[in-house]
């Protein structure tokens, strides 16, 4: 990832502030006279998607996929057969130029696992292994444990203190940017004063418990630790315990285990464009792996399927606008960003002038509220005008960070991007969790979201000009 911290950040915070455009814009007349021309089409995408022919096709479509293959983990066979299906459907669709392109992705296995706790008495602790962790050995890890709500307080522990003990970080949430900090960073910090593995608290303001997975990261040099994410109320149990002076001791089992790399794939299918078909391409995107709990619906189906129907549904209404729209569905996103930076080398060369605007949904698809944009002044200018065809949507943020998850590189660099606002106050409820199904997603919700996603997508697809943007290029770092 960019930073798989920053990114989440800008999912979910970054866009809530930055410049609202308002009367300081100066379109030409004539530009605004063609946008509002495409009033008429905006509608009749909203009425055919939302209460026509098309009306619950992306929910049942959604639902049919993830309870055909699952949870796609990176490096799993459920990914790779949930790859080729999305293939063979786009082409059953009519889409064009279906095609994958390949990426070196992490190959995690997480096993069977238990934690639970010994002394002062038996409790069984409900446990995920975060991603990429190592395993403990055949008989696991029986230890004492020491509990802190941050790192500062960790950071006052002497070495002795830490040495040889499994160490529970029960941070306070306060926002998955800053507490995601401790899923990340909790295993190497421990590691440095001799702690033999690390539970942490979940990553989710809310719990009936249930515990939340998620990637971390092992600093290069640091001896690797198993780490566990384990539930909110047992997290604050234990360091609540600990404090009273109570002597924790926890056994702990993983047989978690990282794989050599495999190949897998982004999956790309596209609505040609009339003019423009390998320039100025609009992407719609999401990513198609998930977490091996739940089966990935919030996180990112629902994203990977507003992004195909909004092609497949404009294709079947004969709207073809000037330039290309390609839905990417990236693999991988979970791990640390693989496949959309496999993605970004294998196009860097013409990048600059092959893509125009970038669109990904990756913070849920509830009930949508409008669109999130990011861009220089003169594109959230066009995008402000852009955004009074969409009837009924109110909430059409600006920023000048990232909107997003995937796409965040590009889109810190200088193109311009957009990002589904929608009511998702609760997404972090479920996210990475055996919660993450179907149970979340409402048809209409999906309609109205796919409905927003194909308008949007199609005008700025169609407009006589481009997006502008204000692109470094980076072709050489990557």
């Amino acid at each position: 990832m960019r930073s798989v911290v920053a990114v989440f950040v800008g999912v979910l915070l970054a866009c809530l502030s930055g410049p609202v455009v308002g009367d300081e814009c100066q379109l030409p007349d004539d530009l605004r006279r063609e946008i509002a021309a495409y009033q008429p089409v905006v509608d009749t995408i909203f009425e055919r998607i939302v209460s026509g022919e098309f009306a619950g096709q992306t929910w049942h479509s959604l639902l049919d996929f993830t309870d055909r293959f699952g949870p796609r983990l990176s490096g799993s066979k459920q990914l790779e057969d949930a790859i080729d299906f999305a293939v063979q459907e786009m082409m059953a669709d009519g889409l064009e130029n279906v095609h994958t392109e390949e990426a070196i992705v992490p190959h995690w296995v997480r096993g069977r696992e238990w934690a639970e706790l010994v002394e002062p008495f038996h409790k069984n602790l409900p446990m995920l292994g975060l991603g990429l962790s190592v395993g403990t050995s055949s008989v696991g890890i029986t230890a004492e444990a020491i509990a802190v709500e941050s790192f500062d307080e960790f950071e006052q522990l002497a070495d002795s203190t830490v040495s040889g003990k499994i160490v529970i970080f029960a941070p306070v949430w306060t926002g998955y940017g800053p507490t995601g900090r401790y899923r990340y960073e909790s295993a190497s910090a421990a590691a440095k004063k001799g702690a033999v593995a690390v539970l942490i608290r979940s990553m989710t303001p809310f719990s009936i418990g249930t515990p939340h997975t998620g990637a971390l990261r092992y600093e290069a040099g640091i001896r690797q630790i198993p780490a566990a994410a384990i539930t909110a109320e047992d997290a604050e149990l234990l360091l609540r315990k600990y404090r009273r002076g109570d002597q924790l001791v926890i056994h702990l089992k993983m047989d978690a285990t990282n794989l050599d790399p495999t190949v897998s794939r982004n999956a790309v299918g596209e609505l040609q464009g009339s003019v423009h078909r390998n320039t100025s391409v609009v992407v719609v995107s999401g990513h198609m792996d998930s977490w091996d709990v739940g089966t990935g619906a919030s996180d990112d189906a629902g994203g990977v399927f507003i992004s195909w129907k909004a092609l497949t549904f404009l294709k079947a209404m004969g709207l073809r606008p000037r330039r290309t729209i390609r839905a990417v569905y990236w693999t991988a996103e979970e791990p640390g960003l693989i496949g959309v930076s496999a993605y970004e080398r294998q196009h860097s060369a013409e990048e600059k002038e092959e893509f125009n605007v970038f669109f990904e949904s990756d913070g849920g698809t509830f009930e949508p509220t409008g669109l999130d944009f990011s861009g220089n002044s003169e594109a959230q200018c066009i995008f402000a005008e852009i955004s009074k065809l969409m009837r009924g949507f109110e909430e059409f943020t600006y920023t000048t960070g990232v909107v997003s998850s995937d796409i965040g590189n590009w889109l810190s660099r200088g193109f311009p991007g957009v990002s589904l606002r929608n009511k998702n106050e609760n997404y972090f409820w479920y996210h990475h969790s055996e919660g993450d199904t179907i149970a979340l997603e409402d048809s209409a919700d999906l309609d109205r979201s796919t409905a927003l996603w194909a308008a949007a997508a199609y005008v700025i697809a169609d407009l006589s000009i481009d997006i502008p943007k204000d692109v470094t290029d980076y072709s050489d770092k990557l």
